[in-house]
């Protein structure tokens, strides 16, 4: 499975914002886009998807800026993913007929791989990719010491 740019983007913003999530404070684009080396224009949009799939919320004014509308803990990646890119939890229909037996083989290992992606997806949080980006980030502190 490959991650578009508008997927790897997204959550990205995502991450910065789950990040900041504890502060109760929303982040404005231009943070995000100069933490994350994310084009404004480009960010701009995507938070815009984001907030009308109810994963983010925005707040207008001079303190304004976008936080996160759930907590970081309760928004998986297969719900990222699946907003932005349509994911589907869906197999092939039964009712499709294939031409012989090597497509159905074909086809059984390709629905294999598709429900252990997305069981994968299923399984991380926004909470655990900023688990794992801090525990990354201590091994590398220790390895330059």
């Amino acid at each position: 499975m490959e991650l578009s740019c508008k997927s790897e983007y997204a959550i990205l913003a995502l991450l910065e914002l789950t990040i900041h999530y504890q502060s109760g404070e929303p982040i404005q684009i231009r943070q995000i886009a100069a933490q994350q080396n994310i084009p404004d224009r480009y960010l701009e949009q995507l938070l815009a998807t984001l907030r009308r799939g109810g994963l983010v919320k925005s707040q207008r004014g001079s303190k304004g800026g976008y936080s996160l509308a759930r907590e970081p803990w309760k928004i998986t990646l297969f719900e990222v993913l699946g907003y932005l890119e349509g994911l589907d939890v869906r197999t092939c229909d039964d009712e499709v007929k294939l031409k012989t037996v090597d497509s159905a083989v074909i086809e059984e290992i390709r629905q294999e791989a598709y429900r252990a992606a997305n069981s994968i997806l299923q399984k991380y949080t926004l909470a655990d990719l900023c688990e794992k980006r801090d525990s990354l980030r201590q091994l590398d502190i220790m390895y330059y010491i």
